[in-house]
């Protein structure tokens, strides 16, 4: 049974004029094209999240030169400039929404630029974009207690189901933030897989529920993501994420120890 690795690339919003809160994240739609027809040159095969957690739990093998195209948050720029471009090349992606930040009936508020609403998101799920969910608020999923942990993942689950027709399979940790709890609670929840970042190609060994993506950037150039796509030099390439993220981390765990302590003196 193949464990070849599979780049899973993560995107955010593809924008021109992107604001200061979502501009290190944001590809220019130039940009954009650009890395979607270097995937069509060099022969690679996008599919979606489902289509790959599937094989990998069938024993199936895996198409020539598998990768995912995947999208979090759900910004209006992936209705308005990544999918004529993905419908061009004919190619596969996965949308993660975090339903409360999709205008509509279900807006918290929270969304960080211009969104998109669910006439646009079933557009894209109507030209065969997977729709996975992301949670509802957009919360550090690993720092909220069982209650409210399981109504984030409840309240975006029905809300797509209610918006689609189809229940989400897919999920994507907001922040990539996870723990064993929180997969556990994804799991039962109906997801059948689930997508961290690690900035790692996803390898099948990662488990279901923990497979890894490399994160693209509104500076990542050619040069770079030709490496993102063939996993080389990831670890010097992401070095200084690394590095953040290893101090939050000591952060966000004395931060659990604290409430932890609290609600034991309650």
């Amino acid at each position: 049974m193949s464990d070849r690795p599979v780049p899973i690339l993560m995107y955010h919003s593809v924008a021109t004029a992107p604001n200061d809160a979502t501009r290190a994240l944001s590809v220019a739609p130039e940009a954009f094209a650009e890395q979607m027809a270097l995937i069509g040159d060099r022969g690679l095969t996008p599919v979606t999240t489902a289509d790959l957690a599937a094989r990998w739990r069938a024993g199936r093998p895996l198409p020539a030169r598998p990768v995912l195209i995947t999208f979090d948050d759900g910004y209006e720029g992936v209705h308005r400039h990544a999918l004529p471009v993905l419908a061009k090349h004919g190619f596969a992606a996965t949308l993660f929404v975090s339903t409360g930040w999709i205008r509509g009936g279900y807006d918290t508020g929270g969304g960080l630029d211009t969104m998109l609403d669910w006439r646009q998101v079933r557009e894209l799920a109507a030209a065969g974009v997977e729709i996975g969910g992301h949670s509802h608020t957009h919360p550090q999923l690993d720092q909220l207690d069982d209650g409210a942990l399981r109504t984030e993942l409840t309240r975006c689950t029905e809300i797509v189901t209610a918006e689609l027709g189809s229940r989400p399979v897919s999920f994507a940790y907001p922040y990539g933030y996870s723990s064993r709890r929180v997969r556990q609670a994804v799991r039962e929840d109906g997801y059948a897989q689930a997508l961290a970042v690690g900035n790692a190609l996803a390898r099948r060994h990662q488990g279901p529920y923990a497979l890894e993506r490399v994160t693209v950037r509104r500076g990542t150039g050619v040069a770079e993501f030709e490496r993102l796509l063939d996993g080389r030099a990831l670890a010097r390439t992401f070095a200084r994420d690394r590095a953040l993220t290893k101090g939050y981390a000591l952060v966000r765990r004395s931060r659990q120890v604290r409430r932890k302590a609290i609600r034991s003196r309650v």
